[in-house]
């Protein structure tokens, strides 16, 4: 059946392995995508929603690099929002409800387009290893397949064991069966492992629901798109509803608490502290008597509904018990119960910054098997980890991102430096040149750089080119153009901004605080030069971020540019910290162990002090 040697082996078929088989194949590596269902490839385990804080971010950093996710996205969207609006730009994050249906058929049917990926439905369950490098895999069936290059993307399915009150049952996702071997051979090849918790919320009938009793929640007025290419655009939307529970659900929930299977000991793995499960939320906030639950439409038609706000996993009967006394539910009928599953992760301080293991050659780890959880921090470690493998075995340089570089790089970088003993999810404050990583540029960003790697196409930089420099070119309009104080004035006035006297550059007025693109375009000069030049929307955001928040960008630039010399300062492969008695005995032992590539990733290790720092730079003549 596979007489022939691939390239590049994906285990997994989720979020983190199709965009790893996509990003592979499209840069010209013979790829297997091998996955225990290929029913359910890009399947949204939980809520079927992609984006939001920092995560719409990385959709955009995906879409940038010639990724799938965001145009996949886009299709399949029902509903789109901007959050965060009323702040900077920095902070401004996109996010779409999903038809889980039609999400899970487009990424099938966007990778049976892609001509180097194949497809193989099986459990792998070993690896195959020569020496210290991988050469291949190992089906359940027993059937060896070859390659250069694996990429493990196993999700949650390492060992899973799904629990629902007092019952507990092995699975990887509810119907569906966990995958074994894999953990236990590579402990014996000296990897460490360790247990992580997720949980889902119950699944209900949207016609038992009373929505009048319900806050809606639309969509934005104009909705956007998270693809920088001409894709998909929402010309309706469903509406998501909002209720809240009360303390008659906090003290029925309670009656199940000695049969939870979080309090009575059977779960003994930490969970995702920024999406804690209804009973630990009325558990760590008891003060508390009420929560928000979003109910979040499955579908354009189907009247399934995602209790978003209500993970859990008490007994079936609490839930229901329960979920009836929320506002809208008195009269709720349930698809499926919530539940809890513990998994098998490695601990990411094993990895490099390419994704590849430390350990064995051409192995390469993405999504929830490092501790994180998230469709799209899943799907940015996938397609780094696809470039890579491909970039390893055609003896290429490595691609890795910096932190002032993407939300990606700071997402691998804190995983690889700074493990994680708890699922890893990404928020803007993790980023500390947020002002510089925005929604809006990813395309300035990233495009130019996966171009020279091969695999974004030259459509999507000529696109990027083309706004780039409709961009500036604007922005250099206002700096050389004059205003007319009679006519700037009035919207000075309405922004309680002080007048002005005499003419001066627009750039300078624009700059003030309130002043918006939306006032500027009143003026005469500004709309004709806008409507002559035919600037869509992109470009007046990206030229109006740039000369309002021209000081901020230019600060984080410089910070940025100093730490790069730090990044630059290589320290060698193995380096004996052991030689370096000034090191501080905490700091030796975590170098000796993370054996960090560069000065930079050093001073970001925890428990590396300024003064160990120091003392790494004496002994590099520096």
């Amino acid at each position: 059946m596979f007489e022939k040697e691939y390239d590049v082996i994906v285990v997994g078929g989720g979020h983190a392995g199709a965009e790893a088989a996509a990003a592979a194949a499209n840069m010209g590596s013979k790829t297997l995508l091998v996955t225990m269902n290929l029913q359910t490839i890009g399947q949204m385990s939980c809520n079927p929603a992609m984006g939001g804080i920092a995560k719409g971010q990385i959709v955009r950093e995906i879409d940038a690099l010639g990724g799938y996710s965001a145009i996949i996205t886009d299709k399949s969207a029902i509903q789109f929002k901007m959050l965060n609006k009323s702040k900077g730009p920095a902070m401004w994050s996109p996010r779409a409800q999903n038809d889980r249906m039609r999400f899970a058929e487009e990424w099938r049917l966007a990778l049976e387009k892609t001509p180097l990926v194949d497809f193989y439905q099986e459990m792998v369950n070993g690896l195959l290893v020569e020496g210290d490098r991988v050469t291949g895999v190992r089906t359940s069936l027993g059937v060896d397949i070859k390659s250069r290059a694996v990429v493990l993307t196993n999700g949650t399915f390492l060992n899973g064991l799904i629990h629902i009150g007092d019952k507990q049952f092995g699975g990887g996702r509810a119907g569906e069966k966990s995958a074994t071997g894999i953990t236990e051979q590579l402990t014996d090849f000296g990897f460490q492992s360790g247990r992580m918790k997720t949980g889902t919320p119950p699944r209900v009938d949207g016609r038992s629901l009373d929505y009048t009793k319900m806050i809606p929640q639309p969509g934005d007025h104009n909705p956007e798109k998270f693809s920088f290419l001409e894709s998909h655009t929402l010309n309706e939307q469903r509406d998501c509803h909002m209720t809240h529970t009360n303390s008659m659900v906090h003290e029925l929930l309670k009656e199940g608490f000695d049969r939870s299977p979080m309090f009575n000991g059977r779960i003994k793995s930490i969970g995702p502290r920024y999406c804690p499960s209804i009973e630990d939320k009325i558990n760590r906030f008891a003060d508390k008597d009420s929560h928000q639950i979003f109910v979040e439409p499955e579908g354009w038609h189907t009247v399934e509904v995602y209790v978003n706000g209500f993970s859990t996993s008490l007994p079936e009967d609490i839930q229901y018990k329960a979920l009836k006394s929320v506002v809208g539910f008195e009269g709720v009928k349930f698809f499926r119960p919530g539940y809890a599953i513990e998994y098998d992760y490695f601990p990411p301080t094993q990895l490099k910054h390419t994704l590849e293991t430390k350990l064995v050659q051409n192995l390469y780890f993405a999504g929830q098997i490092n501790g994180t959880t998230g469709y799209e921090e899943a799907a940015s470690q996938g397609i780094m980890a696809g470039i890579n493998a491909h970039l390893k075995i055609n003896e290429n340089d490595p691609f890795i991102l910096q932190r002032d570089e993407a939300y990606i790089g700071v997402l691998i970088d804190d995983l690889i430096t700074k493990g994680t003993e708890e699922p890893y999810r990404m928020f803007t404050s993790r980023a500390e040149y947020r002002t510089l990583l925005r929604q809006d540029n990813a395309d300035l960003r990233l495009t130019p750089k996966s171009f020279e790697i091969g695999l974004a196409k030259e459509d999507r930089l000529i696109a990027m080119r083309e706004k780039e420099k409709k961009s500036n070119e604007f922005i250099q309009f206002f700096k050389n153009t004059s205003f007319n104080p009679a006519q700037i004035n009035p919207i000075l006035e309405d922004v309680s901004s002080a007048p002005v006297k005499q003419s001066d550059k627009m750039f300078k007025v624009f700059s003030r605080p309130g002043v918006t693109m939306s006032h500027m375009l009143k003026l005469e000069k500004v709309s004709n030069y806008v409507d002559t030049n035919d600037l869509n929307r992109e470009v007046l955001e990206q030229a109006e971020i740039q000369v309002k928040y021209a000081g901020y960008i230019a600060k984080e630039k410089n910070n940025a540019d100093k730490l790069q010399r730090l990044e630059n300062i290589k320290i060698p492969q193995n380096f004996d910290y052991s030689k370096l008695k000034s090191l501080s005995f905490e700091a030796r032992e975590k170098l000796l162990s993370i054996q960090p590539a560069t000065i930079s990733q050093a001073s970001r290790i925890s428990g590396v002090s300024p003064s160990d720092i120091s003392v790494l730079l004496v002994y590099m003549g520096r």
